[in-house]
């Protein structure tokens, strides 16, 4: 028993990292994986921001395109930036040692980080980027605290800034956060950029399980073939226990 409650007090830690590991809310992202505009739209801005550092290496060009309704030479000639064969795996053209030299570890692979992660929490992270002087890169993350990685969307978000507010509590006055405003330098206003980052989020779900949609609509064939087998073994069932009653 007491090495039971020992091991319970060791795993805790584990379990709320496991949770969430932060403290700021998560928004939620209404992703929808048959939204096909939008998972185009998505991986274009992987694409265009993200894939000059990470790469989805167990993800196929070809499989990408078809899965998102792209034709395969519109998708060579707009969206493949590394390979040469429309099946070539989506792997990032920046060395390793190169990466690692420049960001302190090799960018990580992001095919399944909707998985780890969860869609609130990537939705709440490219949203939560600050201007913090201190860091090398001159950005921070409420979500994701001394991120080691720049501020890539800044160009469509612009500047961000964390904001604060004094407010009374217990008696003290307190700065409290609030939220991220951008400066109004970027390519979008702040509602256009948080759909992109909803196009970016839901097409990294879609990149966690490229074959959910059709393992859900098999799901469904299957169960109602159950069903009718049931009925059909049912009525066997009782022709074959007739002549015992």
């Amino acid at each position: 028993m007491k090495k039971l409650v020992v091991l319970i007090g060791l795993l805790l830690p584990s379990l709320a990292m496991a949770a969430g590991g932060h403290s700021v809310h998560l928004d939620k992202a209404h992703i929808d994986r048959t939204d096909q505009p939008s998972l185009q739209r998505g991986a274009q801005i992987f694409m265009n921001y993200c894939m000059g550092c990470h790469q989805t290496q167990y993800q196929r060009y070809q499989r990408t395109f078809e899965d998102l309704g792209v034709p395969l030479d519109l998708g060579q000639e707009n969206l493949q930036v590394t390979g040469e064969k429309v099946g070539d795996y989506m792997k990032s053209a920046i060395p390793k040692e190169s990466a690692a030299k420049w960001f302190g570890a090799p960018p990580p692979d992001l095919t399944l980080v909707a998985r780890v992660r969860g869609a609130d929490w990537l939705y709440t992270y490219f949203r939560s980027f600050y201007v913090d002087e201190s860091r090398p890169f001159g950005v921070n993350n409420k979500v994701f605290p001394e991120v080691g990685m720049p501020h890539v969307l800044q160009e469509l978000q612009g500047v961000p800034y964390d904001q604060h507010e004094e407010r009374m509590i217990d008696g003290e006055m307190q700065s409290v956060y609030v939220g991220i405003k951008s400066d109004g330098s970027g390519m979008l206003s702040p509602d256009e950029y948080d759909a992109a980052v909803l196009d970016l989020v839901n097409y990294l779900v879609y990149l966690g399980e490229p074959s959910r949609l059709e393992a859900e609509s098999i799901g469904r064939w299957v169960i109602v073939f159950v069903l009718v087998l049931f009925v059909f073994v049912y009525l066997l069932k009782k022709e074959y226990w007739r002549d015992v009653h």
